[in-house]
């Protein structure tokens, strides 16, 4: 099955209201940003998707990919390690003004939690946060001597990822560190749009390299030369480009 996306914006065009979607990157490695701008343009233009319950590791810095996105009010909840980050003052105005909800989530258990959605585990056991406010309310049980908190899986609507290389298969390679929370979050989504740097023929990716097989991915949209999150908050961009 030929899973190439003509567009970003075709590639976009299924999120609804209220979807909970997944968002690869660790800071700006791996981040998806010109899908995330392909969803900002939808917006813009279609007043739909709001209300999102966003899952990333961290809270966006400046004011493009993730930043940008909350800028535009379309996140109602956030699911992260790091709201804190390089330039965060998207999130913490808006949260300070009551207008995002933030939850909270320790890095390893995060990724765990993901994975355990990916695999149909709806829960595990934990040592991290037990004793801290992030604990509150949580089953706690007792293992040799140690106890632990119950954490559940995390699951979402849509992931929205960013690989080096994929086919038209869907089958996809990463770039050294970009490949952190992406393929975790492939298995751990309903739809997964892989935006890739280069589209390639079945086969022209050894088998044993794919890190995240198409069985995971339902579309793959070609991005040839992907923008950088750090390098345009160096050049102090914003998206949509702010007119003076």
């Amino acid at each position: 099955m030929d899973k190439t996306i003509p567009s970003l914006s075709e590639a976009v065009s299924g999120i609804p209201d209220g979807a909970v979607v997944m968002i690869g990157g660790f800071g700006g490695s791996g981040a998806p940003i010109e899908l995330i701008h392909a969803l900002i343009d939808r917006y813009i233009s279609t007043g739909s998707p709001r209300n999102l319950t966003v899952v990333n590791n961290n809270a966006g810095n400046g004011h493009v990919g993730l930043a940008a996105l909350i800028e535009q009010g379309m996140v109602r909840k956030l699911i992260c390690s790091f709201p804190r980050s390089a330039d965060p003052r998207v999130f913490t105005e808006r949260y300070l003004a009551g207008e995002i909800e933030l939850e909270l989530v320790p890095q390893g258990t995060l990724a765990e939690r993901i994975r355990a959605g990916g695999a149909g585990i709806p829960a595990f056991y934990t040592p991290t946060s037990y004793g801290t406010d992030l604990a509150k309310d949580k089953p706690v049980e007792e293992f040799d001597g140690r106890p632990y908190v119950r954490e559940l899986w995390l699951k979402a609507d849509f992931a929205l990822i960013k690989a080096h290389k994929g086919d038209r298969l869907g089958n996809l390679v990463f770039n050294k560190a970009a490949r952190n929370f992406n393929p975790l979050m492939a298995t751990a989504a309903a739809v997964t749009i892989a935006q890739v740097t280069e589209i390639v023929e079945p086969g022209a990716i050894d088998a044993e390299a794919v890190v995240t097989p198409g069985i995971f991915v339902q579309g793959v949209v070609e991005v040839a030369n992907p923008a950088q999150e750090e390098d345009l908050n160096r050049a102090g961009a914003a998206y949509p480009e702010k007119v003076a």
